[in-house]
């Protein structure tokens, strides 16, 4: 995580400067660029930042490291909810935000010679969007995702599940027809108490609902219906 201290330091009264978003987006990549196209689309304003980066690193060869910092960055932003009220604020100065850029490359092992995410990052605190980095992250996760040919399988459960488990779903699930031919499973257990227990599936965009608050809410359904 971040330093406390250095992160608090950086919030201060000041009046935010606007700029071109997109014309600054559109730096990471030379015309050259044109040329490199994604594997899979991802929309919003966090996504036109994780497509340009997408292909900046795709011609600068740093696509490893920097899918790499981009991981190491999602984590920092999804763990420090006190680095996401800094990010969110509204009253950064040009020192605040170089100083938020500085801890931020330290925090994620940024090289010095890496220049791709140091531009994307310079980038953000320059058009006031430091406050969307988890968005581009994530984003950028899923360009990344596709093209190493994964699919994604989110298993939530009432309680976490134990390796042995999420193995066995990953092995049945790999040899169903919900995986294509070639394709990687990327399997992520979420706990959700709600659903009491069993277990709600999805994958890409097909979600098998086993869960016993589904089962319940049929059988309530049904007995409203039949009453």
């Amino acid at each position: 995580m971040l330093s406390r201290q250095s992160l608090l330091r950086a919030v201060r009264t000041a009046a935010p400067r606007q700029s071109a978003v997109l014309s600054q987006t559109r730096s990471f990549a030379s015309p050259a660029n044109d040329q490199v196209k994604p594997p899979v689309a991802v929309y919003g304003l966090d996504g036109t930042y994780a497509t340009a980066l997408y292909t900046a690193a795709v011609k600068s060869s740093t696509l490893d490291s920097t899918a790499k910092a981009l991981a190491a960055l999602n984590n920092i932003v999804t763990k420090d909810a006190k680095l996401t009220t800094i990010l969110h604020a509204p009253t950064l100065t040009t020192a605040d935000k170089s100083q938020i850029v500085a801890e931020l490359e330290k925090a994620a092992g940024v090289p010095a010679s890496d220049k791709t995410v140091k531009n994307l990052l310079k980038t953000l605190a320059e058009n006031n969007r430091l406050s969307i980095l988890g968005g581009v992250c994530a984003k950028f996760g899923e360009i990344m995702s596709a093209s190493r040919g994964e699919v994604e399988m989110v298993v939530t459960s009432a309680q976490p599940l134990d390796n042995k488990t999420l193995n066995r779903l990953e092995t049945a699930v790999s040899k169903s027809s919900y995986v294509g031919q070639g394709k990687k499973l990327k399997v992520t257990n979420k706990v959700n108490p709600d659903i009491v227990g069993g277990l709600v599936v999805e994958i890409g965009d097909r979600t098998i609902d086993l869960s016993v608050s589904s089962k319940v809410s049929r059988m309530n359904k049904l007995l409203q219906d039949t009453l």
